[in-house]
């Protein structure tokens, strides 16, 4: 995700702003056995895309924060003290 991000920085360069990368990568990222079924119609299909590149390009927009390693120790004492 981070070097996806670091594209994203190149946009001016490559038009592959995160919107663009998320369009092309979700798909492929957070992949879906529904959609490739023969069940799913072409909308709900499209539908089903358009929500995972609104994800992914939240997660490149926020890849800093997401994937801090403060965020991580963060998350790790809360778990440890539900324990």
């Amino acid at each position: 995700m981070r070097h996806l991000a670091r594209l994203a920085d190149y946009c001016s360069i490559t038009n592959m702003h995160t919107k663009n990368l998320a369009i092309v990568w979700a798909p492929n990222l957070l992949r879906s056995k529904q959609i490739e079924s023969a069940c799913f119609s072409g909308t709900a299909a499209f539908m089903e895309v358009r929500i995972q590149s609104v994800v992914v390009e939240f997660i490149l927009n926020h890849v800093d924060v997401l994937f801090s390693s403060k965020l991580s120790s963060v998350i790790r004492d809360s778990a440890g003290a539900c324990l």
